[in-house]
């Protein structure tokens, strides 16, 4: 169970990244959609897990792979957002965020 610091920093750090991906987004994947889903924080706060939302994508996989290429470009610019409300900025890490695509799934197995 994440403590009431954790969250706050992870809203903290989703509300900022979002505003990142949505302002170079496209220069790091061109014609794609970025969304930040959720963020999980290690409980020390050395570490974020983002998970991400890719729209269109065909390969989602290889999109992701070239989102973390750009990962510490985008960790330098969260410092610059966040430098005066954490003292370290954290780790990022990107996943992806198939939640959509599960309960589609689902749902097409419940309608068939």
């Amino acid at each position: 169970m994440a403590s009431i610091r954790q969250e706050k920093v992870a809203s903290l750090i989703k509300r900022d990244v979002g505003e990142i991906m949505q302002q170079n987004g496209t220069r790091y994947l061109p014609g794609k959609m970025i969304t930040v889903t959720i963020v999980r924080m290690s409980p020390d706060l050395s570490f974020a897990k983002i998970y991400l939302s890719i729209f269109p994508t065909d390969e989602p996989k290889q999109d992701l792979e070239k989102l973390k290429s750009h990962g510490s470009e985008i960790r330098g610019l969260l410092g610059k957002r966040v430098r005066n409300q954490l003292r370290i900025v954290p780790e990022l890490g990107f996943y992806l965020d198939d939640s959509l695509d599960y309960a589609e799934r689902i749902d097409d197995l419940l309608t068939d």
